[in-house]
């Protein structure tokens, strides 16, 4: 007679984890979930503090890691290997302790089965066929079946238990078994022997062995036998202790476990020394790239050897070799260029005052000229003039790229300083027919400055202004706020792309080639401007839109050494009501739209 099952269809059906008592014979019991305590009350005190300290080391723990993950190539392909590496060894580990368990549970369980066949139908014979006609010799029949069902097998002892179907009793439940109780067997299996008078099986758990082993995995066997005298219907089953197997398995999943971490700190050291190779003359490249940004153009890379890497560092120092070359020969041309503008600037000077004497002689003298001489003095005096302006701003240039330009800071009045520009730019702002107008939240702010360097600058801008405002007003806003102050000169004339804002301060640069200049500039005035901005660690930002006009903004630290961190003034600055006003605007805080220069580090 072949057992049928109870639950399970037959071995290897059961789930694909490595343990037997899943396989369907079900091991340890996975432990009840603790109930959520209700009242908990808040650690205050000492343990407050712990937990604090302890939070506190996790987050930099956390902090650490992630830096070393976002900065070292090297770091993060080593733990990348090392997970990509466990997930790896897990599902290989998880799919050989499967088919270990599988093969060893498969090849037990045909051994079992056909055993437990055998001596359950020889004992079901042995019933049938007894001629006991009392309680006492069916007791002592039950319980020499019993005990000779007994296996007492180290792999798998075996052991049998007798249990009443109908609610007349005879014989109570007997076990071979100390301890043991019918309680132990399957629910499904007792129905399913109650029912069909076939041999069935199904996994248990066995809650003390006699090894002393808890909750260990088993499988019963069992099958309906009638005990004489009146063949009352009575389950038979016989049951096997697992537990050396599950401890066989365990000390396989220890083996391969260890064998797993071991094998995985291997391959990290591997990958970490693998990566050191590669990554260490990347970094040392790195270091020397940034030296040479830096301005230490002899640096080079350390070669060795002649695979990949050092043919990198070959290719690197020629690199830097011919950067070296250019930029030292891209210096000595800038210097020559320095040098040929400052000198041909000075050169100039001697002639260029004796030609003005001579044109100022003519000009005085050019109402007893015939009017085409008088119009040729007229002209040639202003040309001078322009001559002489270009001259200044050509010397000027000259210091700043000697890097000959000093700072003279002292405490000034920017609103008289943007006074004293407008009273400079007024008769062109006459002759043009442009309103200037001042726009200020106060009547008076002290800053660290240049005051002649700052009136240069007002001056270059309010000009710019008018010449290019096509005769509508202009307003100069002032702003000042606690640790900055901010002057913008707004018109409202052409105006200007984004493209011609980020230009509008290179040398000789204009926005409309083709646009004659009504003042007689030289090109330079917003270049200067820029650098005496950049002398007094300012903001000099310019914004435009074609036919809404222009916007240039001076934003300075009112004391020398302070880093920019914003403007009190927006660019372009709302419209405001002119004049004084009550006081610095908290709202006036802006990013600029358009900046002509990245602010440094500290902005």
């Amino acid at each position: 007679m072949t057992p049928s099952t109870a639950v399970h269809a037959g071995p290897g059906t059961g789930a694909t984890d490595a343990r037997i008592a899943d396989r369907p014979v079900p091991g340890v019991a996975p432990p009840a979930t603790d109930q959520a305590t209700t009242g908990r009350r808040t650690p205050t005190g000492p343990v407050a503090s712990r937990l604090h300290a302890a939070s506190a080391r996790s987050r930099s723990l956390v902090q650490s890691v992630a830096q070393h993950w976002r900065r070292s190539l090297q770091f993060r392909t080593v733990v990348a290997t090392m997970l990509l590496t466990s997930v790896s060894f897990v599902a290989v580990g998880g799919f050989l302790s499967n088919q270990i368990a599988g093969a060893l549970y498969d090849q037990r369980f045909d051994q079992f089965s056909a055993e437990a066949t055998e001596e359950l139908t020889r004992t079901k014979a042995v019933f049938r066929d007894s001629s006991a006609t009392d309680s006492d010799t069916t007791s002592r029949l039950v319980l020499d079946s019993v005990e000779a069902l007994v296996s007492l097998d180290t792999d798998a002892p075996r052991h049998a238990i007798l249990v009443p179907i109908s609610g007349n009793v005879l014989i109570p439940t007997t076990v071979s078994q100390q301890g043991v109780t019918a309680s132990m067997l399957p629910p499904d299996l007792q129905d399913t022997v109650a029912d069909s008078p076939d041999i069935h099986w199904a996994p248990m758990t066995i809650p003390v062995t006699e090894s002393g082993a808890t909750n260990a995995p088993g499988i019963a066997f069992g099958t309906q036998v009638q005990l004489p005298p009146d063949q009352a219907s009575y389950a038979l089953y016989v049951y096997y202790d697992l537990s050396a197997m599950q401890t066989t398995l365990d000390d396989i999943h220890r083996v391969l476990w260890l064998a797993g971490v071991v094998l995985l700190l291997v391959i990290g050291a591997i990958a970490w020394y693998v990566t050191r190779s590669v990554v260490r003359p990347v970094s040392h490249a790195a270091s020397v790239s940034e030296k040479l940004a830096a301005g230490q153009l002899q640096e080079r890379m350390e070669v060795r050897g002649e695979d990949e890497v050092a043919r990198l560092g070959v290719s690197f120092n020629h690199m830097a070799g011919s950067l070296q070359d250019q930029i030292t020969q891209l210096a000595q041309l800038s210097q020559m260029q320095q040098r040929f503008v400052s000198d041909v600037s000075h050169e100039l000077r001697t002639p260029l005052t004796t030609v003005r004497m001579a044109a100022e002689v003519l000009h005085d003298a050019r109402e007893e000229f015939d009017p085409v001489n008088k119009r040729s003095a007229e002209i040639l005096f202003d040309q001078v003039e322009r001559f002489q302006d270009l001259l200044a701003d050509l010397l000027e240039i000259s210091r700043f790229d000697a890097g000959a330009a000093v700072l003279e800071a002292e405490s000034v009045d920017i609103v008289q300083l943007v006074q004293h520009a407008i009273d400079g730019a007024r008769p062109l702002a006459e002759r043009l027919g442009s309103d200037l107008t001042i726009v200020a939240q106060g009547t008076r702010c002290i800053v660290e400055a240049d005051a002649r360097r700052i009136d240069r600058i007002l001056r270059n801008l309010i000009v710019n202004a008018l010449e290019h405002g096509e005769g509508k007003p202009t307003e100069i806003h002032i702003a000042c706020g606690p640790e900055a102050v901010a002057v913008a000169v707004r018109d409202h004339g052409i105006g200007m792309t984004t493209l011609q804002a980020s230009r509008a301060f290179d040398r000789f640069w204009r926005a409309d080639p083709a646009r004659a200049r009504t003042t007689g500039g030289s090109g330079l005035g917003l270049s200067i401007a820029m650098e005496d901005a950049r002398l007094h660690n300012a903001w000099l930002e310019a914004w435009g839109r074609p036919g809404e006009g222009a916007c240039f903004r001076l934003t300075l630290p009112r004391t020398q050494g302070t880093a920019l961190t914003s403007s009190p003034l927006a660019l372009p600055p709302p419209p405001a009501v002119a004049g004084p006003g009550p006081g610095p605007d908290p709202s006036a805080h802006d990013i600029p739209a358009e900046r002509t220069r990245e602010p440094s580090e500290g902005e």
